[in-house]
């Protein structure tokens, strides 16, 4: 059993130069960092293994997290400010958003208040507990909007586990995954672990991201080991979301 957990890789060694798509550091504006001071100490403990560039990505949700561009780039530039005055280099930091497809999601969609990512990517969430009504109706007018769709955690979601034929099912209609980090252990639970097991091992996820919101998230992260053969399965995922976004 000990030679078996010592084969065993601490996930962070091979983060070099990841380009953290998806995570909650900027300050005040969601449930992830409070402060600047909470999003410079989240910063500098991604740095020690080698993250340096992030895309922020705040919650837009309605009623709970009502942001748009405003709201995400007032945060942005007091965290950018407070980079200069901490003379922080090295770091690159810019905005997008988790958009959840909710009753207001197309409206903002419409309206060209969404918030994506480079290339045309959109992040999009639903609930953990039920898939959203509108869901498909939603992804087609993201695409025909000309936006790339990247459901975040697929895994998380606990009505879909065991449901490999619809994971299949959202890839066909053009949707792209990105796994949680933090899945490969069991933060969120042993099902969750399991299904992110399960999709790296059928080629399904598209990219990876930490969804970092606090300290003890960043903490856990660096503790998670990986067998080999994950590892295998997760360097090409790695690889190409750092071609894709950096």
């Amino acid at each position: 059993m000990f030679g078996i957990f010592n084969k065993k890789k601490f996930l962070v060694d091979f983060l070099e130069g990841l380009v953290d798509i998806h995570n909650h550091i900027l300050p005040g504006i969601d449930d992830g960092a409070k402060t600047v001071e909470e999003s410079l100490e989240l910063i500098k403990n991604f740095s020690d293994f080698g993250i340096r560039n992030f895309i922020a990505t705040p919650h837009i949700m309605h009623n709970y997290y009502p942001n748009d561009a405003n709201t995400i780039n007032t945060s942005l530039t007091l965290l950018k400010n407070g980079l200069l005055m901490n003379e922080v280099k090295d770091v690159c930091v810019k905005a997008a958003a988790e958009h959840m497809i909710d009753a207001n999601f197309e409206t903002i969609l419409e309206n060209r208040g969404i918030m994506p990512l480079e290339k045309n990517y959109l992040l999009i969430e639903m609930s953990y507990l039920q898939a959203s009504i509108n869901f498909d109706d939603a992804i087609q007018k993201i695409a025909s909007h000309r936006y790339f769709p990247i459901l975040a955690h697929p895994e998380r979601y606990v009505y879909l586990h065991n449901r490999m034929g619809k994971y299949r099912k959202y890839k066909e209609k053009g949707i792209l995954f990105q796994l949680n980090l933090l899945s490969l252990s069991e933060f969120y639970g042993k099902n969750v672990q399991q299904a992110a097991f399960k999709l790296l091992e059928e080629g399904l996820i598209d990219y990876v991201a930490s969804d970092v919101h606090n300290m003890n998230q960043l903490q856990n992260l660096k503790e998670i080991r990986i067998t080999p053969k994950m590892l295998d399965k997760l360097m090409p995922v790695i690889e190409r979301t750092i071609y894709n976004f950096s």
